[in-house]
């Protein structure tokens, strides 16, 4: 290919196409269905779908094809179909992944940017779903524009952007299956909906964690009394829940005392883990805004690593029950509810985990208080198969040519749940997990925001796999 018409057509295409459109993208408010109860009646998600389906059709790449497939009750899924240059060798399909679903607002944004407001300040595009991850679509099908004008080739592509991803792609199954006959054998992955610890160079995900959402209640009044009273008497249910919470994860340090939970660390996990705390030492606390006289987790940067991509975490992601406090009477409450985020290993079975969660929480219940476990949500980790040397060859000259550094890998505590489904359904198939999130991104919190350039980087870089892979 002809780096320089590479170059010129990522970057043209960016600024004259993508960015309005992705601004405009950014405008709907497409609530991943887990945090909208009314999203069929909404339509927001089928928006979105929509919208980005009029932008591909607007490309006009020859013999393309797109459409938006919907099973019955379940998120819709975009489809774009680009059939292979003439001068491919590849055989099968190349499977271009991200999705167009969002998380909630959660919480207030700094003046002058909004969630559904798209604000462009220099190299920063801010909005809910610009980095996670509106833009993936649009990088993808530019990529391939761009081989196309660079004199390069490209196997048959399929790009896929599914509307659940944020809600543990729950409708994924179905259409992978209702799909099959339609991606025929694929043959190559790429997943932009990912990312890495800086902006310097393309890192690709080796792994990623799995989950299990649960709320918990802890009931032990039909009413709430006078804590006056009560007190002394009942129990508090905040006191059972903190004893429920000990049998979970250890106070003190952290640890997740679920044996189901847990999973060996492949030594080669390991070694990664290593070579990466010894690339930019301190790096990973200095990634976070740690409040003044905070220290992280450990002082062990290895350990940092293997704590945040191969070991069971819990976090307590909301409550109810709770009153504010400026609010808050004299009142020993019925009941108290916590939503409880687990992050599992990579290899870890969600559902033996999600089972052990309520064997654990329901045995033996300090006083017979009422406990429940709900609304879950699960999804299962990944992790990388072996590279081929073709593509290994041709992720560290892409580097080299696009950043002057060749890619590192690196594990991530998220997950995308697309990874293990394809993972299990086409083993043979080599992944490129990537994407243009940095640590900085506020991916899932207030102040979202996309690095236009760093975006254009991996479009470039994506766009060389894509003209690898047609030689192979």
């Amino acid at each position: 290919m002809k780096q320089e018409i590479l170059r010129q057509t990522v970057s043209e295409t960016w600024a004259e196409s993508v960015l309005p459109s992705l601004s405009r993208l950014i405008e709907i408010p497409a609530l991943s269905p887990a945090y909208d109860d009314e999203w069929q009646k909404q339509g927001h998600l089928q928006a979105a779908a929509q919208h980005v389906q009029q932008w591909v059709n607007s490309r006009s790449i020859p013999g393309s094809s797109s459409d938006i497939v919907r099973l019955p009750g379940r998120t819709p899924v975009l489809v774009v179909d680009v059939p292979a240059t003439d001068g491919s060798r590849a055989s099968g399909t190349v499977l271009l992944y991200g999705h167009l679903d969002k998380q909630p607002p959660l919480g207030n944004w700094s003046e002058g940017l909004g969630p559904w407001q798209p604000v462009l300040r220099g190299n920063r595009l801010y909005g809910r779903g610009s980095v996670d991850d509106g833009y993936s679509g649009y990088a993808a099908l530019t990529a391939l524009e761009a081989v196309r004008a660079a004199g390069g080739e490209h196997a048959r592509a399929v790009l896929l952007l599914e509307t659940s991803e944020e809600s543990g792609s729950p409708d994924l199954p179905a259409y992978l299956e209702h799909l099959t006959e339609r991606l025929g054998d694929v043959s190559l992955v790429v997943s932009l909906d990912s990312g890495g610890g800086n902006y310097e160079r393309m890192w690709l995900t080796t792994s990623l964690r799995g989950l299990v959402h649960a709320t918990l209640t802890v009931r032990v009044l039909d009413t709430a009394l006078h804590s006056g009273l009560v007190s002394g008497v009942v129990p508090s249910s905040f006191r059972i829940m903190r004893h429920l919470l000990d049998r979970l994860e250890d106070p003190k340090t952290g640890d997740i005392r679920v044996p189901e939970m847990h999973a060996r660390i492949p030594a080669e996990r390991r070694a990664d883990a290593v070579s990466l705390a010894a690339l930019e030492p301190g790096a990973t606390a200095r990634r976070y805004p740690l409040v003044t006289g905070m220290s992280p987790a450990s002082d062990d940067e290895v350990e940092l690593i293997l704590n945040s991509t191969w070991r069971p975490t819990l976090s307590v992601i909301g409550a109810a029950g709770l009153p504010d406090p400026s609010v808050a009477g004299a009142v020993l409450r019925e009941s108290t509810s916590l939503r409880l985020s687990f992050r599992l290993p990579p290899t870890v079975d969600a559902e033996v985990a999600r089972a052990a969660l309520v064997r654990v929480l329901t045995a033996d219940v300090p006083y017979g208080a009422q406990v429940e476990v709900s609304d879950f949500l699960t999804g299962d980790g990944w992790d990388a198969p072996a590279t081929a040397a073709w593509l290994s060859a041709a992720l560290d000259k892409a580097g080299e040519h696009v950043f002057g550094k060749s890619p590192r890998g690196i594990g991530l505590g998220g997950g995308i749940p697309f990874m293990q489904m394809l993972g299990k359904r086409y083993p043979r198939a080599q992944f490129v997990v990537t994407g243009a999130v940095g640590s900085d991104s506020n991916m899932h919190v207030p102040d979202e925001w996309l690095n236009i350039t760093f975006a254009k980087q991996i479009t470039e870089v994506v766009a060389h796999v894509l003209d690898a892979h047609a030689q192979t």
